[in-house]
C-alpha cells in the first residue's frame, strides 16, 4: 500500500472526502461505485467496483467463444481496463488500462465498425480496434466488446457486428 500523506476527517454523517488529485489520477468520477474492503490489519481500502469483474468467468468464456467464432482477436473491457483478451494479438492487452480515446468512443454508446478512424484499446498497443459494441445495463455503460483489426478479416462486417452486439447484450442481460 502506498502512503499519500493526505489525512481526512470523517464528518458527522460518516463521510470522507477523497481528494481531487486522487480522484483524477485514479479516474474516479462522481457516481462511480467504490467497494470497501478491510484487510487483516484493519485497514479500510476503497477499490473501484466493476460489475463485469463479478462475472469474470462468464466474460472470459464469452471472449473465448466469440474469438473462436469470428477468428479474430477479442477484448472485453470495463470502464477502466481489459478484463478478457482472446485470439490473435489480444493477449498483450490483458489487464491493461483502456485508452482515453476508447473511453470516449464507449461513452457514445454506439455499436459499429471503426472504418474511418484508428482506435487503440490500450495506450501503447499496436493493434487497432475494428469494431465495438457497448455493454449497457439499464442505460448504464459497464464496458464494451471489441474486435481487433486483422490483415485479412475472416467475417463480413454485418456478421461480425451482429456477433459482438449479441455478446454485449448477453453479458448485459446476465447482469440485470
Amino acid at each position: 500500500m502506498k502512503a499519500t500523506g493526505i489525512v481526512r476527517r470523517i464528518d458527522e454523517l460518516g463521510r470522507v472526502v477523497i481528494p481531487k488529485e486522487i480522484r483524477r489520477t485514479q479516474h474516479i468520477r462522481e457516481g462511480d461505485p467504490l467497494e470497501i474492503f478491510i484487510n487483516a490489519d484493519g485497514d479500510v481500502i476503497f477499490k473501484k467496483y466493476s460489475p463485469l469483474g463479478e462475472w469474470m468467468t462468464a466474460v472470459q468464456h464469452a471472449a473465448q467463444a466469440l474469438s473462436k467464432s469470428v477468428g479474430q482477436g477479442i477484448l472485453i473491457c470495463d470502464r477502466e481496463q481489459t478484463l478478457a483478451c482472446e485470439g490473435v494479438g489480444a493477449k498483450e492487452m490483458q489487464d491493461r488500462r483502456i485508452s482515453k480515446a476508447l473511453m470516449r468512443c464507449m461513452e457514445e454508446r454506439k455499436s459499429g465498425m471503426l472504418d474511418d478512424e484508428t482506435l487503440y484499446a490500450c495506450e501503447g498497443c499496436s493493434q487497432p480496434v475494428a469494431a465495438i459494441a457497448p455493454i449497457l445495463v439499464h442505460g448504464d455503460l459497464l464496458g464494451a466488446v471489441l474486435v481487433l483489426q486483422t490483415q485479412s478479416p475472416t467475417q463480413q462486417q454485418e456478421s461480425l457486428l451482429a456477433q459482438i452486439t449479441l455478446t454485449a447484450n448477453f453479458l448485459a442481460k446476465s447482469m440485470e
